[in-house]
C-alpha cells in the first residue's frame, strides 16, 4: 500500500471513530506516527479530502497548530449526489472525475455498479473521439446529467 493510502485510511478512520463526523490531527505527529513526511499529509489533504469529495479542511498553523477535518453535512432534504452535482463545475478532468465517483461509492450514494458505469461513461477512453479541448467541458456536463439521472 502506498503512502497516500496509508494516510487516507488513517484520516478515514479517525473520521469514523469521530462522533460529530470529524477529526483533529497535528501534521507533524501524525507524519512521525506514519514515517513519512509533513509534505505528504499536505498532499492527501489537497487531493482527496476537498469539497468536492465531501469534506472540510481547517487548518491553524504555528507551535499550537491542528488541521481539523470534517465530513461536510448536508442540509435538510439535500442528498450526496445534488451537491456533487452542485459542485462539478463547467469542466471536469478525468482523474477528478474518478476521485468524485470514488466518493459517491465509499459514501454509497451510488452501488458499485453505478460507480462502474458512470467511471466507465466519463472515462478518457469513452470520451476519445472528443477533441482535447472540449473533452473535459463534455464530461463535466455528463457527470451532472447522469448523477441528475440517479437523483430522480
Amino acid at each position: 500500500m502506498r503512502i497516500s493510502d496509508e494516510i487516507t485510511a488513517y484520516i478515514l478512520h479517525m473520521l469514523d471513530q469521530a462522533d460529530d463526523g470529524g477529526a483533529e490531527l497535528r501534521r507533524n505527529e501524525l507524519a512521525e506516527e506514519l514515517g513519512c513526511v509533513p509534505s505528504q499529509i499536505n498532499y492527501v489533504l489537497t487531493s482527496r479530502f476537498t469539497p468536492e469529495q465531501g469534506y472540510v479542511v481547517e487548518s491553524r498553523r504555528g507551535g499550537g497548530g491542528y488541521i481539523r477535518i470534517r465530513r461536510v453535512k448536508l442540509g435538510r432534504g439535500t442528498t450526496l449526489l445534488m451537491h456533487t452535482v452542485n459542485s462539478v463545475g463547467h469542466s471536469l478532468d478525468a482523474s477528478t472525475a474518478r476521485v468524485v465517483i470514488e466518493n459517491l461509492a465509499y459514501q454509497q450514494a451510488v452501488s458499485g455498479e453505478a460507480a462502474r458505469l458512470l467511471a466507465a461513461a466519463l472515462s478518457d477512453q469513452a470520451l476519445r473521439s472528443v477533441p482535447a479541448p472540449q473533452r473535459d467541458v463534455l464530461r463535466a456536463a455528463l457527470c451532472k446529467q447522469l448523477l441528475t439521472a440517479l437523483i430522480a
